[in-house]
Parts: structure tokens; C-alpha cells; sequence
């Protein structure tokens, strides 16, 4: 599908020492052309090969490096590549951290947070303003926290709504922070979001709410699934545009 649903993991438990080495992830500091960067590096068992990429939350290079291939190896690749990772962290949009001052778009249009450390330890919405109690180190996570609630409630009344259009019974709705999907549908029928979502313009969150109840009857992206999609989204490609263009930003709040 489009948005193809997470990765399942197996649970560190089940797995063997030897493929927990085989997998083993570290985090190193180095500095590319004068610039301290911090670096993830996973060893992966499967890898057939050297794979960099940046973490588009954070602004990380990741190296997935195959069995046997040396930490010294993988700084000389960092290093050839040294040019391509500061180009792509340039070409980042900028970080916006949920502190004092703060402007969050919240479902499209802008708020500010304020944080009044000697109020309780909550947030509240108040016109375009998000208030903020308690201690200042508290605050990323009080905004993460409600946006998250916010998401759930919004996404879930949406889904049920589109379920019931296709004469569906509620299914199981979850939002999670997931860094290179919107959204997922499983083969069980659970629909799982970004909270990000609740970010982006609210004809944004719709389409990808209908892109993934879409997928409870149509699994591919064929000719009916997107008849499905303009059925329960009309004029989705505007919202999916504005998805390609703008989607990074929203990675980078928090």
C-alpha cells in the first residue's frame, strides 16, 4: 500500500546473543569538515553492503554496515561521503522545538506555546495559545503529549466516520510517531497514524484517513482502490501534494 504498514519487530527476548551482536546499534561522534556529528551505526547481519541515510526528525546519519565490515571501514565511507550528508542536513527544514515562545500549527493554523511554569502541570488550549504548566525541562514532553491525545481523538472520530460510510464496524485506531509513513493499515485491520498529522491542514489528515480505511476492502492501489479513495476523500490529490512538499516540515517539530 501506500502508506505500507510498520515493520514487526521481534522482541529482544527472542533472539539469540550472537544475532543480537549481528545487530547491534551504536552511537559515535565524529567530525565531518570542522562539525561535530553525532553518527548511528547498526551492524545488521543482512546487509550486503554500506547504506547511509539521514533520520529526518533529528538530522542523524545512519550507516547500516554489513557482518564483518570494520568501524574503520564505515568512518572511511562517512568520510567520502563527508559533502552528500551536510548537503542533505542543509537541505532540512528548520528544527522547531516545543518550548516557550513556539509556534506549532495545529491542524493548519498557528499557535504559540506559553509556558507559566507556576500553573498546575497541564496543558491547555486558549484561542492561539497552548498553555503549558509546571517545570520548563517538562514542556517538550506535556505539548508531545497532548498533540498525541488531540491526534488520537480527531484521526479516530474521522476513521469511523469513513468506516461507516463503507458500512464497517469501528476498528482499532493508534497514532505513534513513525519516521517515514502517515499512516498504516494491517491484514488484521488496524489503522495506525502519525500524530504528526495533526500538524498538517485538516484536508490532509482526511486523505490519509480515507487512503488507509480505503485499504480495509482494497489492499493494492489499484484502479478500485483509488475510486475508494476519491469516494471517501473527493479533490485528494491537492492534500497528498501538499503531503510531498510540506510532509518533512512536520518531522521537525518536537
Amino acid at each position: 500500500m501506500g502508506i505500507p504498514h510498520l515493520p514487526k519487530w521481534p522482541l529482544p527476548s527472542s533472539r539469540s546473543k550472537k544475532q543480537e551482536q549481528a545487530n547491534s546499534l551504536i552511537t559515535k561522534t565524529y567530525v565531518l569538515d570542522g562539525l561535530e556529528l553525532p553518527v548511528e551505526i547498526r551492524r545488521n547481519r543482512r546487509a550486503r553492503r554500506i547504506t547511509l541515510s539521514i533520520d529526518a526528525q533529528t538530522g542523524t546519519p545512519q550507516l547500516v554496515i554489513p557482518r564483518g565490515t570494520s568501524y574503520a571501514e564505515a568512518l572511511k565511507f562517512l568520510h567520502r561521503e563527508s559533502d552528500w550528508i551536510l548537503n542533505k542536513i542543509d537541505e532540512l527544514p528548520p528544527r522547531v522545538l516545543f518550548e516557550d515562545g513556539a509556534g506549532v500549527p495545529l491542524l493548519g493554523r498557528k499557535c504559540r506555546i506559553r509556558h507559566l511554569p507556576l500553573l498546575p502541570p497541564e496543558v491547555c488550549r486558549e484561542g492561539d495559545e497552548l498553555v503549558v504548566g509546571g517545570r520548563d525541562k517538562d514542556v517538550k514532553y506535556r505539548v508531545t503529549e497532548w498533540l498525541t491525545n488531540a491526534a488520537l481523538q480527531k484521526l479516530t472520530e474521522l476513521a469511523q466516520q469513513k468506516m461507516r460510510s463503507l458500512g464497517r464496524s469501528s476498528a482499532k485506531v493508534s497514532v505513534r510517531d513513525p519516521k517515514t509513513r502517515w499512516g498504516s493499515c494491517s491484514e488484521q485491520g488496524y489503522l495506525s497514524f502519525s500524530w504528526r498529522l495533526i500538524l498538517a491542514p485538516p484536508s490532509v489528515m482526511d486523505y490519509v484517513v480515507a487512503h488507509e480505511v480505503a485499504h480495509l476492502n482494497e489492499f493494492d492501489h489499484g484502479p478500485n482502490f483509488w475510486l475508494l479513495v476519491e469516494r471517501l476523500c473527493p479533490r485528494h490529490r491537492m492534500p497528498k501534494h501538499w503531503l510531498t512538499r510540506h510532509g518533512a516540515k512536520l518531522l521537525r517539530y518536537g
